[in-house]
């Protein structure tokens, strides 16, 4: 059974900091440190969370410290359904339906997919993801992304030190850790070198429902958050890095595949009708002559349950 003592040890050692170190940053006495991790001393809770705040402590692992040390948790863990939660809801909806045409998913700290809206869902329909898979699983399935990515072993590559990067901030996520080795393992990913000459940014290129598209990531996070769950929660926003993939993903062409504006939750207006009814979102009557990637019926997406629209 871990003790407090063992703990605080352990993240200790984890962000690589001697009792010295430590006892410096936290202007604490090493000898105060030594004592807390041999058990001789026990933190009051002001110390506890101060040393917590030091080290960088996710939410969850500052709640485990408290309770070991005989302490209630402080940081809440709240369903995403909770009323309190509204708000945080309504930002999520608002930020990925806004983004379209491009993809937008938003992801829990063990990268399962909790929203998306339209375009993500066609995008990621075609390897079978929809909310609530993860996106560890089709990392590690050979049937599962490397189909649907052409430059596999770059992005795997840059995706296996994303795991191991959000593992070590972490403390260590097994889960994390687990896909990190597989990738590591891909004889493709192994084998891949930088080039001499580095672009600005590597792109993810998708190859769904005939198409080559060429995106790049833009992560966002709630950086005030105190809940365990949303202080992790991040939202992955794709953007076309070529103009055919721009045109690719145009909005109009799934509007005319399904007779309306596409929508996730709140309705999709540029303004609030009531307000500015001449500004109103509208699709222009010609058809692009570029391939779309909603040329296909899309599945429906599961939207949160959000406050009104204007």
């Amino acid at each position: 059974m871990q003790t407090f003592a063992d703990a605080l040890k352990h993240w200790r050692h984890a962000r690589r900091l001697s009792q010295l170190d430590l006892a410096m940053v936290a202007d604490v006495s090493a000898r105060h440190v030594a004592f807390l991790e041999t058990g001789r001393a026990q933190p009051s809770r002001a110390m506890l969370l101060h040393l917590a705040e030091v080290l960088a402590l996710p939410r969850h692992a500052r709640n485990s410290l408290l309770h070991l040390a005989g302490f209630a948790p402080v940081y809440p863990a709240l369903a995403l359904d909770d009323a309190a939660m509204a708000p945080v809801r309504a930002a999520m909806d608002w930020t990925i339906s806004r983004h379209a045409p491009y993809p937008a998913v938003i992801m829990d700290r063990l990268w399962r997919l909790v929203a998306m809206n339209a375009p993500a869902n066609a995008l990621f329909g075609a390897i079978g993801l929809g909310p609530g898979d993860s996106l560890l699983d089709a990392l590690q399935s050979p049937h599962g992304a490397r189909t649907a990515i052409e430059n596999w072993a770059e992005v795997g590559y840059h995706t296996m030190i994303r795991l191991r990067t959000e593992s070590d901030a972490a403390g260590g996520i097994a889960e994390l850790d687990a896909t990190a080795r597989y990738l590591a393992q891909d004889p493709a990913i192994g084998a891949w070198q930088a080039p001499t000459h580095l672009p600005v940014i590597v792109p993810t290129v998708y190859i769904a429902h005939g198409l080559r598209l060429s995106l790049f990531s833009t992560y966002a996070t709630f950086g005030s958050a105190e809940d365990v769950a949303l202080r992790d929660m991040k939202i992955e926003l794709s953007s076309p890095q070529t103009r055919p993939a721009a045109k690719a993903l145009l909005p109009c062409k799934l509007a005319q595949d399904r007779g309306k504006v596409p929508q996730i939750g709140i309705a999709r207006r540029a303004f609030c009708p009531t307000t500015h009814p001449s500004r109103s979102l509208t699709c222009p009557s010609t058809t692009p002559t570029t391939p779309s990637l909603f040329s296909r019926p899309l599945a429906n997406v599961a939207a949160l349950p959000l406050a009104r629209p204007c």
